[in-house]
């Protein structure tokens, strides 16, 4: 009703001047009689509410579908009454609706190929590099050490790039069954066993073995292995120790990693999970690219875990990820 009122608001701002100067065209007149111009007034009076109500009964439906921006673009037409002014823009509206999908379709086609392309390039790009990393394991001398830790960057970078594209396609790419963290961390140390020496940076492993968490172990395998790569770059050269520790709330277990790194600044930490974010931080070890932690918490989102993050400078930080329920052995 109010559409329809605003719609018509020139009607009747026009409409007592239109009276006034039907009035004043009458007291013009020789003769002028005030019973026969009040009663010209109310003719044209009911004949405009005639208008009106016609014009309503008929536009209704249309200013009720205006006045809903919820309402869906494929309604029947039936919904916006059968005048040529709601036909026409209902006409106008599923052609610009048609044209918006077509393009929204071709939009969805070129990212799932241009998905498949790059998850087939990453995996083209693995075989040589695993070529390389085994023709480098028999190898001693210094020169090849720097190489094997370039060629665990690339593995790294890789990864990161495949799993990213998988985020979109998570719900057919996971599966959920009971987890033991402690094989999942030892797996995830052995990975990154170069990484740590090369860094001087060793583990310290204080996981329950007889806890078993809900999760995919793939996904919680990556998941890991980003915030160990965070956890030695940021202690890099300080010969500490990154710990890996389980502690049990209710029926919740938390998997606490902690390094003893240079610490993120405290207006750093609220956006450190926001993709692309490096931070200070980011401006001194030029590896970073600000998706890991956007990756973690991505991961745990779509695994229903949850992530949390403490800091402070000069002396570390602790990741804690929660898992909603766990299994012990019978």
């Amino acid at each position: 009703m109010k559409l329809f009122f605003l719609d018509q608001r020139t009607l009747f701002l026009l409409y007592p001047l239109q009276v006034a100067v039907l009035i004043l065209l009458y007291s013009l007149a020789v003769r002028f009689d005030l019973w026969i111009a009040l009663y010209a007034v109310l003719l044209s009076t009911c004949l405009l509410a005639v208008h009106l109500t016609h014009r309503y009964w008929r536009m209704a439906a249309f200013y009720r579908r205006l006045s809903d921006p919820d309402a869906s673009a494929d309604a029947s037409s039936e919904d916006i009454g059968d005048s040529p002014l709601a036909l026409s823009l209902d006409d106008l509206l599923r052609a610009r609706h048609r044209h918006a999908q077509a393009q929204i379709h071709d939009y969805e086609r070129r990212i799932r190929d241009h998905v498949t392309f790059i998850n087939q390039w990453v995996h083209q790009m693995k075989t040589p590099l695993s070529v390389i990393q085994l023709t480098l394991a028999s190898e001693d001398e210094p020169i090849f050490h720097s190489i094997r830790e370039e060629t665990d960057r690339i593995r790294r970078g890789l990864d990161t790039v495949l799993y990213a594209s998988r985020l979109d396609s998570f719900a057919h790419d996971f599966h959920v069954e009971p987890v033991s963290l402690h094989r999942v961390v030892l797996s995830v140390i052995a990975e990154h066993k170069a990484y740590f020496i090369s860094n001087r940076v060793f583990p310290e492993i204080a996981v329950d073995e007889s806890l078993r968490v809900y999760s995919d172990e793939k996904w919680l395998h990556f998941l890991l292995g980003q915030l160990v790569t965070n956890a030695v770059r940021y202690s890099a050269g300080t010969d500490s120790r990154v710990s890996f520790a389980t502690r049990v709330q209710g029926r919740s277990v938390v998997l606490d990693i902690t390094d003893r790194g240079i610490g993120i600044p405290p207006q750093d930490i609220k956006r450190v999970f926001d993709p692309y974010f490096t931070g200070e931080n980011g401006r001194v070890f030029t590896e970073s690219t600000g998706m890991g932690l956007y990756l973690v918490r991505q991961i745990c989102l779509r695994l229903n875990h949850t992530v949390e993050l403490r800091s402070e400078v000069g002396v570390g930080t602790t990741v804690s990820l929660h898992f909603p329920s766990h299994l012990t052995p019978a």
